[in-house]
């Protein structure tokens, strides 16, 4: 399925006019073109397989962990399409020595969060797009985000915060698991 930029235009209109607005005032001439343009750009993740990032590789003779700390992602709640953000932290462990450029794990959480999402399967995707396509040792992802489903109606609670994570491989195993943790957590910087 490919993004209908006039479709979203016409919903955005029928949106706008089922709320009680006026769709003819000054402020809002151009809002369904410009939420047609936004709502693009928010979804992007939806015409691309983000685990196609993680297929340049190259030898670098390590078995070290590598990790991501705070990748700043935006991502929309399936629930309510309103916004959720946050931070992922994101590790492997390579296997034979073999990485991916830094970047790359990046844009895996780039090409998921830009999609309609729920936070557990976000962090599930990324962690299982790694562990497919890197084979590692070990994968681990902690998603921190703030929903604001939770801030900007029903709760109302800003400031809280969901942590998420997923753990595949060798991470599992209690002293790794404590030792990534530790890395992905640890010294988190806000």
């Amino acid at each position: 399925m490919s993004y209908d930029q006039q479709g979203v235009e016409e919903a955005s209109r029928a949106l706008l006019e089922a709320v009680g607005e006026d769709i003819n005032r000054e402020g809002l001439h151009n809002t369904p073109a410009r939420m047609g343009r936004a709502w693009r750009e928010l979804l992007s993740g939806l015409e691309e397989d983000p685990r196609d990032h993680l297929r340049t590789t190259f030898e670098v003779g390590t078995d070290e962990i590598v990790m991501v700390r705070d990748i700043p992602f935006y991502s929309v709640c399936e629930h309510h399409l309103l916004p959720f953000y946050g931070h992922a932290h994101v590790g492997y462990i390579p296997k034979g020595g073999r990485v991916t450029g830094l970047s790359k794990l990046a844009r895996v959480v780039e090409g998921y969060a830009r999609r309609p999402q729920v936070q557990e399967r976000l962090t599930a995707q990324i962690a299982d797009a790694i562990d497919e396509v890197l084979a590692p040792q070990g994968v681990i992802v902690v998603v921190e985000a703030e929903h604001m489903c939770m801030t900007m109606r029903g709760i109302s609670k800003p400031g809280s915060s969901t942590v998420t994570s997923a753990l595949r491989g060798i991470v599992k195993r209690d002293a790794t698991r404590a030792e990534m943790m530790s890395l992905a957590l640890g010294g988190v910087r806000r």
